[in-house]
């Protein structure tokens, strides 16, 4: 597929940020409309959404660059062009969420409510950025002569972008099912971290092209951590719920 959309007055628009801009788009009108008809205000709705997101273009951009230092290093300009690629999700998440509960301490806004609102939203936006890995020809696995195989390179491969992006829509399902059966807040939030970490751990166990941290991928060792913090929080605010 080529990475490439359209041009404009010479300036190639990439598939890559299309979809990362319509998962935004989607995901803030969705949370926008929600957040509404709970009673909380349009404006600091609106502030959240201009703090998170550049947030969290921030520290995926700054969570992949410091992985791949020795690459990077002595060139600013190759640091900052995402267009062509290098997203971190975690460094993503934890750019967006420190900037959405900075501004919800400021207002004094019900942080694990809202995340809890938008948890289904997060695994949402993940399955569909995950089409522009297709495109730039990234995220993808080793030799495989499955019949669901694409073609990188010249190589039959895994699509690994697809079984994350069908994780994150089975996610995104179960998370807006189960919300209205949820025990405490911030319980979607903690189920989403674990759920997508398990998925994740064992689907980065199958790319090619992944950070390492030894004998792991970064990317497993991450998700083992958001995992046991996920489980261990689960546990302190459902056992506290219940005390209530």
């Amino acid at each position: 597929m080529n990475p490439v959309a359209f041009e404009v007055f010479g300036l190639e628009i990439r598939w890559y940020g299309i979809f990362i801009a319509f998962a935004m788009l989607l995901g803030s009108v969705v949370f926008l409309k929600n957040t509404k008809k709970a009673g909380y205000v349009e404006d600091d709705i609106y502030d959240i959404i201009l703090a998170a997101f550049p947030a969290a273009i921030v520290g995926a951009r700054a969570y992949y660059v410091a992985f791949n230092w020795s690459y990077y290093t002595g060139n600013f300009m190759k640091m900052i062009n995402i267009r062509g690629g290098g997203m971190a999700i975690h460094g993503g998440l934890i750019g967006g969420f420190l900037a959405a509960y900075l501004v919800c301490r400021h207002k004094k806004l019900d942080f694990l409510d809202l995340v809890d609102r938008a948890a289904p939203l997060i695994p949402l936006g993940q399955a569909i950025g995950r089409w522009g890995n297709y495109a730039n020809g990234e995220a993808h696995g080793g030799p495989t002569d499955l019949p669901w195989a694409i073609m990188v390179d010249g190589q039959m491969v895994h699509p690994t972008f697809l079984y994350e992006s069908i994780w994150n829509l089975c996610l995104f399902v179960f998370l807006s099912w189960y919300g209205a059966k949820k025990r405490f807040k911030g319980e979607l939030i903690l189920l989403y971290m674990g759920i997508y970490s398990l998925g994740r751990f064992f689907i980065e166990g199958l790319r090619t092209d992944s950070l390492m941290l030894g004998p792991l991928r970064m990317a497993q060792f991450i998700s083992l951590i958001f995992i046991g913090v996920a489980f261990v929080l689960w546990i302190m605010m459902n056992k506290k719920s219940k005390s209530k």
